[in-house]
């Protein structure tokens, strides 16, 4: 079983940038996929989450309106399309994956840096 996110780089103030979370290794389409992120000394925030054929999707306070998550079970793969970025965006990004509705999650990935920086 892997999550495998990637997509992290340098971008400057008011950019883009766009997030894969690619599963492997178990039934994708039956996860509801989450990212996380936690900047250095912050504890672990909630960024956005999806279920398993969007019908429910969340988003954090912090990044309504400028962040879009989606997925494509046909590829094994959740999307984070970051727009308007700032610098308290800068940390790194973490997906799981969750058979449940609720509760913990099952797997996670080893996470990709973004730097919101001019």
């Amino acid at each position: 079983v892997q999550l495998q996110a990637s997509g992290g780089g340098l971008v400057q103030p008011g950019g883009s940038v766009r997030l894969s979370c690619v599963g492997s290794g178990f039934d994708f389409s039956w996860y509801a996929i989450g990212w996380f992120r936690q900047a250095s000394g912050k504890e672990r925030e909630a960024v956005a989450s999806i279920s398993t054929s969007d019908e429910a999707i969340y988003y954090g306070d912090s990044v309504k309106g400028r962040f879009t998550i989606s997925r494509d079970n046909a590829k094994n793969t959740v999307y984070l399309q970051m727009d308007s970025l700032k610098p308290e965006d800068t940390a790194v990004y973490y997906c799981g994956a969750r058979r449940a509705s609720v509760g913990e999650y099952d797997y996670w990935g080893q996470g990709t840096l973004v730097t919101v920086s001019s």
